[in-house]
């Protein structure tokens, strides 16, 4: 029986945290870049140049962080807003705020990997339109970690907080 419970926990930690689902990423209305540690930035940027998106979305909870210039964004519109809560359900909220008040219908959001499935659920919950999720990579010291923190952070999600 332990042994069943520890197998069907390591999948669906697998598959939930650290193998998130994703698929080919196809264009969209807007690039929403959750932030945190990694290189979300770069990745958000990368994605915009290449032309994924005319409008490049950057959370920046924290004081003094930089907000992306246009050039940098392959000439992407650039939209910086600080969350409120400043959590993923607030990065979350705010992105689907946004999609209604531009009509957005499909965006990529740019996550940490151990973030993607929670970064999906959560910005589903609060926009009707189509996630794609492209994720970032952490160091392999952080992902005990992660996965800890991400299961706390999923259940959450799940269980307390059902709404957008």
């Amino acid at each position: 029986m332990a042994l069943t419970v520890v197998l069907i926990f390591t999948a669906a930690t697998l598959r939930i945290i650290v193998f998130p689902p994703a698929g080919p990423l196809q264009k969209a209305d807007a690039i929403v870049m959750f932030d945190g540690p990694t290189n979300r930035l770069g990745r958000a940027l990368e994605l915009a140049r290449a032309g994924y998106a005319p409008v490049l979305v950057v959370s920046r909870p924290g004081v003094g962080q930089r907000c992306p210039a246009k050039e940098e964004a392959g000439g992407a519109t650039v939209i910086c807003f600080a969350p409120e809560p400043v959590t993923t359900q607030g990065e979350a909220r705010m992105a689907g705020r946004l999609a209604r008040q531009h009509g957005w219908r499909r965006m990529i959001l740019v996550a940490e990997r151990s973030q993607g499935s929670r970064a999906r659920l959560r910005t589903e919950r609060c926009f009707g339109g189509d996630v794609q999720v492209a994720t970032v990579d952490p160091a392999l010291r952080e992902w005990p970690r992660l996965i800890a923190y991400q299961w706390g952070a999923m259940v959450k999600a799940w269980i307390w907080q059902r709404d957008c």
